[in-house]
């Protein structure tokens, strides 16, 4: 029994046309090695200057526990201000990250520091880019991202395993209903299969990601990260063409979120077992009819 892996792609460098063909247009992921060359971001970038260019803005932190239903999905476990939370990644493991940190709103310099890839593909989200910070050894479940935007996901100072799925295995997955992540009671890297026998066959793709390397997610790519080094990362979010995402987007961000969060506000305890039940079935109704 085994969830089937195989390496993501990668290259130095890459054209339009084959980006857009071999990569956008199909969804596969890709990791590109040298898209950060001309960014001033990839030396500049360390620990320390961060630090000076943020200050002492406290910031929310993130945990590994798994999640309270009474409370909304991205509820914080902490706080810290940010130059001692990059003190303590430096020094030691920590399950603690900053997740979707907009550092630019305390340090609008840092715009100057990298670049939208728009010699791929147009739709950028240029004052929008989100902050990913972690200790070794912490994780971000897996997930896919609510809005459906394709993601360039640049990494720094240190490593970053990955695994990515496609959406067609969300019900394998056990994908929990009204929401865009996965039950949170199995280990994508060693699950139990005879709790969660639907991971069975299930095909993904990783890859270790280093300084700067940037990762292609295309659109609806669920993805699980773990931080092998206190290191971060920077995500640019560029909008799919297809209006049926489009329209997708604006439903998950508008009707599912806030029927969710009206349903957890009222049956929490209840309403998310009821969901997970739930997903457990699905999966295991996938896995016997055999679909992906």
């Amino acid at each position: 029994m085994s969830i089937v892996l195989t390496p993501i792609d990668r290259v130095d460098d890459i054209n339009k046309e084959d980006f857009i063909n071999n990569y956008l247009i199909p969804r596969k992921p890709l990791i590109i090695r040298k898209a950060t060359e001309s960014w001033p971001a990839l030396q500049k970038w360390t620990f320390d200057y961060l630090k000076d260019v943020v200050g002492d803005q406290v910031v929310p932190l993130y945990d590994s526990a798994k999640a309270d239903p009474s409370k909304p999905i991205n509820a914080a476990a902490a706080e810290m201000k940010f130059g001692d939370y990059i003190d303590l990644i430096q020094k030691q493991p920590t399950d603690l990250r900053i997740f979707l940190f907009d550092p630019i709103k305390f340090a609008p310099k840092l715009l100057d520091d990298y670049r939208s890839p728009t010699n791929l593909m147009g739709g950028f989200l240029d004052k929008y880019p989100n902050m990913f910070f972690g200790g070794a050894g912490s994780v971000t479940f897996l997930h896919y991202d609510i809005d459906l935007a394709h993601i360039f996901h640049t990494h720094f100072n240190g490593r970053k395993h990955v695994i990515l799925f496609d959406q067609k295995w969300s019900e394998r997955l056990y994908c929990i209903p009204f929401a865009t992540y996965a039950l949170e009671d199995y280990d994508i890297e060693n699950p139990d299969f005879k709790k969660f026998p639907a991971l069975d066959g299930v095909e993904g793709q990783e890859a270790i990601l280093e300084h700067g390397d940037t990762l292609f997610m295309p659109t609806g790519f669920w993805h699980w990260m773990k931080y092998l080094d206190g290191s971060f990362s920077i995500s640019l979010r560029a909008w799919d063409k297809s209006w049926g995402i489009k329209a997708k987007s604006l439903y998950n961000l508008t009707i599912q979120r806030k029927f969710d969060d009206l349903m957890k506000k009222n049956f929490n305890v209840k309403y998310m077992a009821w969901k997970e039940d739930l997903a457990i079935k699905r999966a295991e109704k996938a896995l016997a009819e055999g679909e992906l």
